[in-house]
């Protein structure tokens, strides 16, 4: 290092470094390092490629896109390849500078043989954002010793019409709910301390869950107090509470402005107002999409000076418009250079923040052996034991008994292991591949649906139910296993074989639900957004058909959605939800069925009776869900079939002893709430313990009710515990008529209870 280089000196401080680095940039390589390229760029038979990084890298570059996307590598392969563009990048170019590597991990690390816990839906599900931090401390061992920096998660977008396909990637409908699960996934990704961490990506930014008629990517129609108190909530408390480093826009438009080109959005709020101090990056193919979906913009060069310009530092997952087009548009003159030293000197500052130049490799022995370890299968156990929320159980039909003479397991997704996946697992991306060519934006997918390579799945011993099933029932228990029908179509020849198992049968079992993923054979997941809410193709018929031969049947719901079920509900005497459970889906659901485990999961979404009532959510305004003179509408009740919050027990539990410790506080003061609860049921069993909160009469219109606290417990039979929650009275502030946060004197009433309807303590509190 010749003493000049500062920028390489690890004594002095970032904005030293930076500064003399960033004076030593040609405009080439300033604008490379705000765009990326992906792993397939710089790969060739599975290995890096110098002789394609001479081109892909020849400026530098600033991201490598989803570096673990290959189904040969293992944990040291990714080390290795990740590895290598560290030196060619830092040897070969002439500045030096590495890269950053960011990856998928909604539901663990998108690697080959990587753990794969329960989908977002399932861990919100848990009411347990502790688990969901340990969770992503093991995501941040995996992903750090293979060389990784960011991680594309979590996404808080608060989803309120089922219909769109990532509902499953979201903590649901609450915004409390939804932040107190983004603050602990940041926390347990980026760790203590960021250079030994994973930087989150809060996404989609924002509003994305409510898009108009239920469409990924279509328009968001909110108002700003209501955009404020539901939908940024949970970006907000990101930020502000555990210190997120990276936000991704959201693809959609807010009154004619797209999230990508608004400077509102992602400046002067996010940085001006929040504070946020880390680094905007772009989702894939979002700056294209400003000329080619949205067509604010005219051409590439347009759109890169517009997403510039708005905030938005960094483009994914390929050089498109931040490459050529931004480097005409600067030479023009319709760039100023001042704007893309502002987001060069963000992302160079944000690699000396991570250490990736002073210490750019990772030891490729130690990535050996780090992917799902016995304690992480455990885990996943756990959390998806956690997850499974029983929605009814009619004369106590569950738990099974492990010595019933024959059971029949039935089902599209009884015997399968992929349908217990989410969208953004490693296995769900199987039918798509990376162009070989130098194609960029979307184009460089080869969409292909090729359909399912079992191989990738089994590498990562996921159990399906069958197979917990079979690990968990006596020997003396005879399995029937029919498939029935597919996830879609319309095919039942699969009947008169289900039919005949369930005849055969002391009980049937019958798996049914969704296969996500992105693909046109996929019913859930990111662009799968659906027009019914029914179980696909002919999986309620199947179900009628096996409910008609007498048989007790036993629902699992293996889906990534809310699901419109009323004959099912009405019908079938026990229903469990276990979303999408991951890796050891099987084992947990079989813990379930067979009382190994007491379910204790509650809803993060309400689930409708019917389409007609999207938007349905409990925290609606006085004047929403009202009745009319007659009824709610005419064909029926506006009520949802299961509410925010609910979940059944193989226990029972007495909510008591309501203590409101002060009558009265301050607006800078804390309510103080405690209740007593007791199992009185023959089992242990969770019970988790939901605080909602009424402003009685306020300036502005308030919701019904809104979760300000929960707690999920663990109680022995005939155990009880008080629970104390801490609600400071800041959590009652709202945006009032002059669009000023405050929170108003006045009464206030506190309900307690197990989910949003069942309440069953009540008091009162005043603020003063």
């Amino acid at each position: 290092m010749s003493k000049t280089e500062k920028y390489k000196d690890s004594g002095l401080s970032i904005e030293t470094r930076v500064k003399d680095l960033l004076s030593r940039m040609t405009l080439e390589e300033k604008i490379a390092q705000l765009g990326s390229v992906f792993q397939g760029a710089v790969q060739e038979n599975d290995k890096f490629s110098p002789v394609k990084a001479k081109k892909a890298l020849e400026h530098g570059i600033g991201q490598i896109s989803a570096p673990a996307l290959n189904v040969k590598f293992t944990s040291r392969n990714i080390a290795e390849f990740t590895n290598a563009i560290q030196k060619y990048l830092i040897e070969k170019t002439r500045l030096g500078i590495p890269a950053m590597m960011h990856e998928e991990c909604l539901s663990g690390f998108r690697a080959n043989g990587a753990t794969i816990f329960p989908q977002n839906i399932g861990m919100a599900s848990t009411w347990e954002p502790e688990l969901m931090q340990r969770i992503t401390s093991v995501i941040r061992r995996q992903m750090k010793a293979t060389g990784l920096h960011q991680g594309l998660a979590p996404m808080i977008d608060i989803t309120r019409d089922p219909r769109w396909g990532r509902c499953e990637e979201s903590f649901g409908e609450d915004p409390y709910l939804a932040s107190r699960f983004a603050v602990a996934y940041v926390r347990g990704l980026q760790g203590d301390d960021i250079t030994n961490g994973i930087v989150a990506t809060l996404k989609h930014f924002a509003g994305h869950g409510l898009p108009e008629a239920g469409l990924n990517c279509a328009p968001v129609h909110v108002g700003s107090r209501y955009f404020r108190e539901v939908f940024l909530y949970p970006f907000e408390k990101a930020v502000k509470e555990a210190g997120a480093l990276s936000v991704m826009n959201a693809y959609h438009e807010i009154d004619g402005v797209p999230c990508a080109a608004s400077k509102w959005l992602l400046t002067d709020l996010l940085r001006d107002e929040w504070g946020f101090d880390g680094l905007v990056v772009s989702d894939y193919f979002a700056i294209d999409q400003l000329m080619t979906y949205h067509h604010v913009a005219g051409t590439k060069g347009e759109a890169a000076a517009m997403a510039l310009a708005a905030g938005l530092d960094i483009e994914l997952p390929f050089n498109n418009c931040y490459a050529e087009p931004l480097l005409a548009a600067v030479k023009n003159g319709e760039v100023p250079v001042s704007l893309v030293d502002l987001s060069v000197s963000r992302m160079l500052a944000f690699k000396y923040r991570l250490g990736i130049f002073d210490n750019p490799y990772v030891d490729e022995k130690a990535a050996v052996g780090v992917f799902d370890t016995a304690e992480d299968r455990a885990l996943a156990r756990e959390a998806a034991q956690k997850a499974i929320i029983l929605l009814k159980n009619d004369n106590n039909l569950l738990p099974l008994k492990k010595d019933v003479k024959t059971i029949a397991v039935i089902g599209p997704s009884a015997d399968s292991q992929r349908n217990l996946l989410g969208d953004y697992t490693f296995a769900s991306h199987d039918a798509f591949e990376v162009s070989k060519d130098d194609k960029t934006g979307a184009e460089a997918f080869n969409w292909k649906n090729k359909g399912f390579e079992e191989r990738k799945v089994t590498s990562q011993r996921v159990v399906s139910i069958l197979e917990g099933i079979k690990n968990t029932v006596g020997r003396n228990t005879k399995i029937l296993y029919t498939k029935g029908c597919e996830v879609k179509g319309e095919d039942k020849s699969g009947f008169p074989s289900a039919v005949k198992a369930a005849k055969a049968a002391d009980v049937a079992v019958v798996v049914v639900g969704d296969k996500s993923g992105l693909m046109p054979d996929n019913t859930s997941g990111e662009m799968r957004d659906r027009e019914t809410l029914n179980l696909p193709g002919v999986q309620e018929d199947l179900v009628k058909a096996i409910y008609e031969t007498g048989t007790p049947v036993v629902l699992v719901l293996a889906t990534g959605r809310p699901t419109v079920m009323k004959w099912l509900a009405e019908n079938i005497p026990a229903i469990t939800c276990a979303w999408e459970p991951g890796e050891e889906g099987g084992n947990a659901v079989a813990d379930v069925l067979y009382g190994d485990y007491n379910p204790g999961g509650k809803l993060p979404n309400s689930f409708p009776l019917y389409e007609g009532q999207i938007p349905i959510y409990y925290a609606h305004k006085p004047s929403g869900r009202k009745k009319d003179t007659w009824t709610d509408y005419v064909e029926g009740t506006a009520t949802p079939l299961y509410c925010f919050g609910h979940g059944l027990s193989y226990a029972t539990f007495k909510f008591s002893n309501l203590v409101i410790v002060k009558a009265k506080i301050t607006a800078t003061g804390t309510l103080t709430v405690k209740c007593d609860v007791k199992n009185t049921g023959k089992r242990a069993g969770d019970e988790v313990v939901q605080l909602y909160i009424n402003d009685v009469v306020a300036s502005i219109t308030r919701p019904v009710k809104e979760l300000k606290a929960f707690e999920r417990v663990t109680l022995k039979p005939g155990e009880a515990k008080t629970v104390t929650f801490s609600v400071p009275a800041d959590a009652l502030a709202f945006y009032n008529i002059d669009m000023e946060r405050k929170v108003e004197p006045g009464m206030f009433k506190v309900m307690v209870g197990n989910s949003s309807v069942n309440i069953l303590l009540e008091g009162e509190f005043e603020v003063i």
